[in-house]
């Protein structure tokens, strides 16, 4: 008898070790997404990035039928988060939002780069853009970017904050091009910038219009231009940095877009930029992100974006020359 039992016990594991089996085949061969995506935001919470990846996501959803989960890792200037993506299983179901940080200026700035931004990510397709504010405290003695300039001469106590690429480097060309010296300020996450700049515990901060539009709409602090090379609807009576500084050539905008590992089957890519396409074209997305934050919306080709990519890193390369960084 007790024979018998340990026999039918044996049984049962292996069919149920079978069962197991098979239904890992199935759940493998039904179309994806079959399960939940992960979504790594390599910033903040509240962040221009974290900001972008829930208006596609929410809407994507729709598209692919399974719901899409945001994750933030920021450090590293994004690094950390890219990082994790890069060595994620190739099956689609890890993406990156990523940026001009992560997967543009990130060689121009460290030495210890833990992925290859060519050859470890699979492009699928540029989401949008937007530029920066550069703003000071309401208490600091300037009300223009010339004021500011001047107020600058000859001073050593000024501070700077950044917690991305793109916010340093647009301020380290802004303080080039304009002989002003700013000691910088390095933050993990952009919102703790903002509430040092709020409390003047800085002297200024550049970042994009998604995090500064709200703050400058409450007067909680002082905008003073805008990086790009012409004027941002949403903000039309701030102007250039050209026109305010009075330089020539001064652009630098942040941008966004979508990578999964690299490796990720044919399908995958093309059922995910379909799913940005039908995203993007949603009065959610335009409403939340162009209306509202000033954000360029484009999405684009794998193709298009790997180009950009490329473009892109010789862009950054070159302003962080301009700009006297050496590589951390």
């Amino acid at each position: 008898m007790r024979r018998f039992t340990i026999k039918a016990l044996v049984c049962a594991i292996a069919f149920a070790a079978i069962g197991l089996v098979a239904a890992g085949r199935e759940a493998a061969a039904q179309p994806y997404p079959n399960r939940a995506i992960r979504a790594i935001v390599p910033f903040a919470a509240g962040s221009a990035t974290d900001i972008v990846a829930r208006a596609f996501a929410d809407r994507m959803t729709a598209t692919l039928g399974q719901s899409i989960v945001i994750e933030n890792r920021p450090g590293a200037n994004g690094m950390i988060g890219a990082n994790a993506v890069a060595k994620a299983d190739a099956d689609g179901y890890t993406i990156l939002i990523g940026t001009n940080s992560t997967n543009a200026a990130a060689p121009a700035l460290f030495n210890n780069v833990p992925f290859d931004m060519h050859k470890d990510f699979q492009p699928i397709s540029f989401l949008c853009s937007v530029p920066l504010i550069v703003a000071v405290p309401n208490d600091l003695p300037v009300k223009t970017l010339a004021e500011l300039i001047a107020y600058a001469r000859g001073r050593t106590d000024l501070t700077f904050a950044s917690a991305s690429a793109s916010q340093r480097v647009s301020t380290e060309m802004l303080l080039s091009m304009t002989g002003m010296k700013m000691t910088h300020v390095a933050y993990r996450q952009g919102p703790t910038a903002m509430q040092d700049l709020i409390a003047g515990r800085v002297t200024l901060f550049t970042a994009d219009l998604g995090v500064m539009l709200p703050q400058v709409r409450g007067n909680t602090i002082r905008p003073l231009a805008v990086t790009s090379s012409t004027r941002s609807p949403q903000v039309p009576d701030l102007p250039t940095v050209d026109e305010a500084a009075n330089v020539k050539g001064y652009e630098l905008i942040a941008w966004f877009g979508m990578f999964t590992p690299a490796n990720v089957p044919a399908d995958v890519v093309t059922k995910l930029n379909a799913a940005v396409r039908a995203a993007a074209a949603t009065p959610e997305v335009q409403n939340s992100l162009q209306a509202a934050l000033g954000m360029q919306i484009a999405p684009s080709s794998p193709e298009e974006l790997a180009a950009r990519v490329r473009t892109e890193a010789v862009k950054w390369q070159e302003a962080a020359t301009v700009a006297g960084i050496e590589k951390q």
